[in-house]
């Protein structure tokens, strides 16, 4: 007879979990082409600059100090710390709700009836006023058949690893744009040093200009467009000004504190990071912690659908009660313990389309989910493709610009020499030589800022800068 039942049970069992296997489906990776992500990338080599920590990509004392002042101090990363908080909690709550709950309860009720209300027959004298004393304790416990439990709390750690992974996200972005601000920061001063500089020189233009109009070498439209030429340059001093100011309020704020001065140093004592390796882009699964938030956003998704499916079957609920009550204080411990069981199935048949709809959105915000993912994955591989050529571009100007700057700088000093001795030439052509050797000077340092920033947006979008 024992056989008999421990057959059956085995069989109700292995019925159950068959069940309970169909409806909550088992998390794999989605099927995403991360492969040749990187454009005109042929290399095999898994070495990426990634796994560097952000100490040994930048060697500028200032620019490490701000970083790390950035990781301490900034409000957004503050915010995302926040934000794992709430999601733990969360998961601790969804743990919770596999166990069965336990409440207690004492309470005294004072009830009184009218007598008209009772209709007692006359003489009858009955106490209408009485006392309840109560002390009980409650449980209740709904059995996960369905997995329905077991999901949400998956889904619950899954949105906790998107919590972190957006942290990490918004750490490398953090880093990135301190990086980029900096530098953008010192290439506005060597700017401002150039131009202050070449004011300083049409300054000595203006001079010489006047003195060869004594001599009669020039006319006066040679002095007066060489006070316009004086006049542009100092023109743009407040505009140069005005930015580093603002670059500076930006650096602040990122640093988590207000509007202030920013330590620096200069632009010719940085050195560009050159060993530029990206190795696969199917590495950028692990590395890129915005793509880690879009999967773990899919697998969360992916187990809200399980938990929706699950309320199409029905429901096993326990409860229990059991305590002390008595009508009588001092007889409070005496023959008055009550208890209460009851075990109930309750099966979904007509719920307003509730279910469905549940389920339809659950599966519509998994689709989301995974194209999100999807396009997280591409923008990654081209973010990538856009800084490695950006770098590249910028080292081939670099080399062409030296040699522009350097020959229109004999360009303006043969012109001089030629406008001081001979009357082949004018002052339009020194003016013309001049303002294009300030413009190629200019767009040095763009270039300059351009391969600086170009390695910072190549090591945040390979994933770089969260790893100690």
């Amino acid at each position: 007879m024992n056989t008999r039942y421990h057959k059956y049970y085995f069989i109700i069992g292995f019925s159950i979990l068959t069940l309970t296997a169909c409806v909550s489906r088992k998390y794999e990776r989605p099927a995403v082409n991360s492969n040749d992500l990187y454009r005109d990338n042929t290399t095999g080599d898994s070495t990426t600059i990634a796994s560097l920590p952000w100490k040994n990509l930048f060697a500028d004392a200032a620019l490490q100090a701000l970083i790390q002042q950035g990781i301490n101090e900034n409000l957004d990363l503050k915010q995302a710390i926040e934000r794992i908080k709430i999601a733990e909690a969360t998961l601790l709550q969804s743990k919770g709700a596999l166990l069965p709950s336990l409440t207690a309860d004492l309470s005294v009720t004072d009830a009184k009836q009218s007598r008209a209300a009772l209709n007692f027959p006359p003489g009858i004298n009955i106490n209408t006023e009485t006392q309840t004393y109560k002390a009980q304790l409650s449980t209740s416990w709904e059995a996960d058949i369905w997995g329905k439990l077991s999901s949400a709390k998956r889904s619950a750690y899954a949105s906790l690893l998107q919590s972190d992974a957006a942290k990490r996200a918004v750490q490398t972005q953090l880093i990135a744009n301190i990086a980029n601000g900096y530098y953008n920061l010192l290439a506005l001063d060597k700017q401002l040093a150039i131009t202050e500089q070449t004011i300083r020189i049409r300054q000595t233009d203006v001079e010489t200009m006047k003195s060869l109009k004594e001599g009669a070498v020039v006319n006066g439209a040679a002095v007066v467009q060489s006070e316009a030429n004086l006049y542009a340059a100092q023109v743009t001093l407040p505009d140069l000004k005005r930015n580093i100011r603002e670059t500076e309020n930006a650096l602040s704020i990122l640093l988590g504190k207000g509007p202030g001065k920013i330590e620096r140093g200069t632009i010719d004592q940085q050195t560009v990071y050159s060993n530029l390796q990206t190795g696969v882009s199917a590495q950028l699964l692990q590395n890129r912690p915005d793509v880690q938030a879009a999967e773990f956003a899919f697998r969360a998704a992916f187990e809200n659908k399980n938990v929706a499916r699950s309320y199409f079957y029905p429901a096993l609920t326990l409860t229990a009660n059991g305590g002390l009550s008595s009508l009588s204080f001092k007889n409070f411990f005496d023959n008055s313990v009550f208890y209460n069981l009851i075990g109930g199935i309750t099966q979904p048949i007509f719920n307003k389309g509730q279910n469905k709809a549940r389920l339809k959105t659950a599966e519509a915000q998994k689709q989301i989910a995974f194209y999100s993912f999807q396009q997280t994955l591409l923008t990654s591989g081209q973010e990538v493709s856009n800084a490695l050529y950006a770098y590249q571009t910028a080292a081939e100007k670099e080399t062409t610009r030296a040699m522009q700057v350097a020959s229109l700088t004999k360009a303006v000093d043969y012109t001089k020499e030629l406008l001081r001795y001979s009357s082949a030439t004018n002052y339009t052509d020194v003016l013309t030589s001049e303002q294009s050797l300030l413009a190629a000077q200019l767009s040095g340092i763009n270039d300059r800022l351009q391969k600086l920033q170009s390695v910072v947006n190549l090591y945040r979008a390979l994933g770089g800068g969260w790893k100690e």
